[in-house]
């Protein structure tokens, strides 16, 4: 049984990427649902990352270290990111179209909710992609680049998206910058440079700072549960799901 209520699982990171696994090990007959926030900041890298996460692993670091399935650039997350994870089975219509089609609908979704919030936001088509400018020093940072439908403001990334597609389902993510990250430590976890930091910041934005202050998650968690119930047609994944997480009331 499902549990009626919207629901926001506060988890690490780990946490996050073991419920992902844990769903696709078997076929997803349905759409599924979850929202995330974190506990604690940690460091989520791409499947094509171990050597970057080896280095990181052999320094003192002050946040969790995991490694996820899927590709793309390293990611921050932590208090200041809510998180959607959407399972599909493999023939949903919202997957029609290819891979980059298939996540047309989730950043429109999320950028018209932000739009909402009074944030002047709007989901990048490739055409906008193919004309941004990319900075190579960054391409270790998923909120580093731009790939067709993550949320902009002015140009600066808010929403980073993510793919994983298997044989049993296909698992979208999406991840919105509430508040603004702490890029300091990213980069201080994974040795880069200064000039990153820097550079993260300018080409990034956050609720915060477009609104002067931060959403409270659940209220922004409760409003995109909505409307990704609408579009799907879910509830949440029940509560008596065993994966260790902390779920408050969205």
């Amino acid at each position: 049984m499902y549990d009626a209520e919207p629901r926001l699982a506060m988890v690490s990171s780990t946490d996050e990427q073991r419920w992902h696994e844990a769903l696709l090990q078997a076929p997803v007959r349905e759409p599924q649902l979850r929202l995330w926030t974190y506990r604690a900041p940690g460091v989520v890298f791409g499947c094509s990352q171990a050597a970057l996460l080896n280095q990181a692993r052999s320094r003192p670091s002050g946040c969790e270290l995991v490694q996820r399935s899927s590709g793309g650039g390293a990611v921050l997350t932590g208090p200041w990111m809510l998180s959607t994870s959407i399972l599909l089975p493999p023939d949903h219509r919202l997957l029609a179209g290819g891979t980059v089609t298939s996540y047309r609908w989730l950043g429109v979704l999320i950028a018209g909710l932000l739009r909402d919030m009074g944030v002047a936001a709007h989901a990048l088509s490739p055409a906008d992609v193919r004309g941004s400018t990319a900075d190579p020093a960054l391409g270790w940072a998923c909120f580093g680049g731009l790939s067709p439908w993550e949320v902009v403001v002015d140009g600066r990334k808010i929403v980073g998206l993510a793919q994983l597609r298997r044989r049993h389902g296909v698992l979208l993510t999406s991840g919105t910058l509430l508040a603004r990250p702490d890029w300091t430590l990213l980069c201080d976890t994974l040795d880069r440079p200064a000039g990153d930091r820097a550079a993260l910041e300018r080409r990034t934005t956050s609720c915060e700072e477009a609104l002067g202050s931060a959403p409270l998650v659940e209220g922004f968690a409760s409003a995109l549960h909505q409307m990704l119930t609408d579009v799907l047609g879910v509830h949440p994944v029940p509560l008596s799901n065993p994966l260790p997480t902390h779920s408050v009331a969205a």
